[in-house]
């Protein structure tokens, strides 16, 4: 698994400069717009700054020994470890939290990000970041 190349520090480090990434596109556009034109400058943002990342990515499911194609996507897969959920709605409520939980165990991803630019102060109410159990058992260093 390719995650097992990273450590906490890692994926930490890298949630830290996604969410600062996240703040900067915030602190531009403000709160009020459509989740897509978030995307979008995030998208921009994270390639300024040379995160690598997939955007829209496609969420197979397994069943019982077999893989189909679902209409779920990943609005951003960053460097194939930490999954990012964008949102534009007035709060973040459990099917949302429970949505981006799925994705990362369906990706196999240690650790997801909901990131809601419709607050005034995203770094205090706008982030919320979820860790597994892949992540549990990811090396300290």
């Amino acid at each position: 698994m390719i995650y097992e190349k990273y450590s906490k520090k890692h994926l930490d480090d890298l949630s830290y400069e996604v969410i600062g990434a996240a703040i900067e596109v915030h602190k531009v556009l403000g709160p009020g717009l459509l989740e897509s034109a978030y995307h979008q400058c995030l998208s921009h943002e994270l390639s300024l700054r040379r995160i690598s990342f997939k955007t829209e990515v496609i969420i197979p499911i397994e069943y019982k020994d077999f893989e189909f194609e679902t209409s779920l996507r990943c609005n951003l897969f960053i460097e194939d470890i930490l999954v990012a959920e964008l949102k534009a709605i007035e709060s973040v409520l459990p099917i949302h939290e429970a949505q981006i939980l799925t994705y990362m165990k369906l990706l196999k991803a240690p650790k997801g990000i909901i990131l809601n630019f419709n607050v005034l102060n995203i770094f205090k109410d706008g982030q919320k970041t979820f860790v597994n159990e892949i992540y549990r058992n990811l090396p300290e260093l």
